[in-house]
């Protein structure tokens, strides 16, 4: 049975004393027998009493009629509760919910309306935020991007060298936050297929950490790139695959302190593949590393090291996610002892060729 968290206002106390049947059919012949039996009860007391038919008749008729409405209100009331209910989500209100005491049809019906109203409630809150994480998140590159196009326009600063690849790092962190909100559309669209190949992964991995350089430059951080055996492969999209490797280098780029070592490495573990991107940042605190897979969510360093994970779209972890589940595998954060260990499983019998999802959508 379900208690429901805010039950639907302006209700008028209602009786329901045939709750514990199990089935609708059963209280509808129980409505019957009732009204039936109490019909001819009211008939034998007129006939016993000499009160004649003109008087016995409209006597049974109304005692039966306000029989059936004292059981019939109980048992449709779960009914007129989801009536008023969906008249107000209707109106944006996604608290209301039903009183679900019976163990019959209605009774279920109610347990399953009060589901579907959790999950419309939660979903609603899940865009806010987005909208409002979005907001913020477009408003800060474009804020200190038009600062500094103003400044240059106005002579404040020249367009040198370091100006200009301060707006282009605004520019690209837009695009990356641009091609976030793409990729999630894709997900919710279902528009996202897989085509699956044999992924030789010392060759991939180098290519992924050559291609994270440039960013790690301005912190001198070296990548080590360990696979073992030297010929592993994993069947992958590749396309997919690098989205996931790239976005944890993104990430432990980031979070690294100067002059650090980022390593790559990968090996069989049970029926499957294990990759692990290993930074010397901060970490995640054991209390975060399941959120930080949720959109617009950043993880925090634990607290003995006095750092704080910032920067960031909050998008890029929840990519991860999607895109590892799409291969049938897990991402997780492992304990470490130091810095953090990003560690992505991957099975090594998923099926080759395009998924039929791929044709969906393009």
């Amino acid at each position: 049975m379900t208690s429901p968290r805010h039950a639907v206002r302006g209700r008028l106390p209602d009786v329901r004393p045939l709750d514990r049947l199990s089935s609708i059919k059963i209280k509808l012949g129980v409505l019957v027998t009732a009204t039936v039996t109490l019909a001819a009860f009211i008939t034998w007391l007129g006939l016993h009493y000499h009160l004649g038919p003109s008087r016995t008749l409209p006597l049974a008729v109304v005692v039966s009629v306000i029989a059936v409405q004292f059981l019939a209100r109980g048992m449709t009331s779960p009914l007129r509760e989801m009536t008023a209910a969906a008249r107000a989500m209707a109106g944006g209100d996604y608290s209301q919910r039903v009183r679900a005491t019976s163990r019959d049809e209605v009774g279920q019906l109610a347990e399953a309306f009060n589901t579907m109203a959790d999950d419309l409630e939660h979903v609603d809150l899940l865009r806010r935020e987005m909208v409002a994480n979005v907001s913020h998140e477009l408003r800060t590159p474009v804020t200190a991007l038009r600062a500094q196009l103003e400044n240059m326009v106005d002579g404040v600063s020249a367009p040198d060298q370091a100006t200009l690849q301060a707006a282009l790092d605004q520019t690209e962190r837009l695009g990356r936050l641009v091609g976030y909100l793409l990729d999630l559309s894709r997900i919710e669209a279902g528009a996202v297929g897989l085509d699956i190949t044999e992924v030789p992964l010392g060759a991939f991995l180098q290519d992924a950490a050559a291609a994270a350089a440039p960013v790690a430059a301005d912190k001198a951080l070296t990548f080590e790139v360990h696979v073992e055996p030297t010929d592993l492969t994993v069947p992958a999209d590749a396309e997919r695959l690098h989205q996931v490797v790239a976005n944890l280098l993104h990430n432990a780029v980031r979070h690294s302190p100067s002059g650090a070592t980022v390593r790559l490495e990968a090996r069989r573990a049970g029926g499957g593949v294990v990759i692990d991107v290993v930074d010397q940042g901060p970490g995640i605190a054991p209390a975060d590393r399941r959120r930080v897979f949720e959109r617009f969510t950043r993880g925090n360093a634990p607290a003995q090291t006095g750092q704080v994970s910032t920067g960031g779209t909050g998008l890029g972890l929840a990519i991860v996610r999607w895109a590892v589940q799409l291969h049938g595998g897990t991402v997780h954060v492992a304990d470490s002892r130091t810095g953090c260990i990003m560690r992505v499983t991957l099975p090594l019998d998923h099926p080759r060729g395009p998924s039929p999802a791929a044709t969906v959508g393009g």
